[in-house]
């Protein structure tokens, strides 16, 4: 998700010649197609990918730079560059061909809208439709969606019995006291985190109760008990390493941020394959998966890069070259 929108760094974006980028690492995987990329069709082609610093977007970035490799493309690595706005003035301006991004950071950061769409897929395509104008096409979503939520712990679920926001707005009214919180500052303040999800569910929740603190010291208080209740997002690592429970957005208050491929429009023009090469690719992207592989990351210390190879290769999606 990642919302800030980021100081682009000079010297990020270089100038171009046709697809890619004169500066950069190019991808050497040695890989073949597994049940993307057979036959070729991107074969003669110089694409170039990229992506934001974070964990989840180095490892999407991987994904589809080998997907490319697959399909018989060079690809140059652009991936890792700080904040949002970087990543996508590649993709708008050619000096990248795609990248995932999230459908609720373009529709909020990117196209300056307010409000957030509750459906899903309506939220996609409203961002898809808006979007051509700025040479961008946004190719079918993913079921990854990395958005706010609140999380407990295994032994905190067992006792107070929540599984939705509902349930804890219900507990807060019921026994003020069972209910605190460890959130971010950020998250404390923003229409689109606690206010506004107090507003939503009708909760009330003492300022007594209400911890601040960065982010991943939530992730280990809420792990330890020491606040019954935690903002995660939802596609971390943690959730899973830590046996954390989230809380089912039952009222679907908060914004949806689906993953999705974001194609410089001429660059797939040139090469329409790259829709048929990313969709299955696509397919297969959610929130259990997204935490897996940021978990082997984040907790276990790999590289986002082998990461997403050995997912690819393990899904049958590539083969070993």
């Amino acid at each position: 998700m990642r919302r800030a929108a980021g100081v682009l760094l000079a010297g990020v974006l270089v100038a171009a010649s046709g697809c890619g980028l004169h500066s950069g690492s190019p991808m050497a995987d040695s890989v073949r197609p597994g049940t993307i990329g057979r036959g070729e069709p991107l074969k003669g082609a110089q694409l170039t990918v990229t992506s934001k610093e974070f964990t989840e977007q180095l490892i999407l970035g991987a994904i589809m730079g080998i997907a490319f490799e697959a399909a018989g493309a060079d690809v140059l690595d652009r991936t890792g560059i700080q904040g949002s706005i970087g990543s996508r003035e590649a993709v708008t301006s050619g000096t990248a061909d795609g990248g995932f991004e999230y459908t609720g950071t373009a529709w909020i950061t990117y196209l300056g809208n307010s409000r957030p769409i509750s459906d899903p897929h309506k939220q996609w395509e409203a961002v898809r439709d808006a979007d051509r104008k700025n040479g961008v096409t946004w190719l079918p979503a993913s079921a990854l969606d990395n958005t706010y939520a609140l999380a407990m712990n295994r032994a905190e679920h067992e006792k107070y019995g929540t599984g939705t926001l509902s349930g804890v707005a219900a507990l807060a009214e019921k026994d003020p006291g069972a209910v605190t919180l460890c959130v971010e500052g950020e998250f404390a303040n923003r229409a689109d985190g606690l206010p506004g999800m107090e507003k939503a569910y009708g909760m009330s929740i003492p300022a007594r109760n209400i911890t601040q603190m960065d982010t991943g010291i939530i992730y280990t208080q809420v792990a330890k008990g020491k606040c019954t209740y935690g903002e995660v997002f939802t596609t971390d690592g943690r959730i899973k390493s830590m046996h954390l429970v989230v809380m089912e957005d039952d009222r679907g208050f908060f914004p949806h941020y689906n993953a999705a491929p974001m194609i410089n429009t001429k660059t797939l023009e040139k090469w329409p394959a790259i829709a048929e090469v990313l969709g299955p690719v696509t397919a297969k992207l959610d929130n259990q998966v997204a935490q897996t592989l940021n978990a082997k990351v984040d907790v276990d210390g790999q590289d986002p890069h082998q990461v997403a190879l050995d997912w690819m290769e393990r899904e049958g999606l590539v083969k070993p070259g």
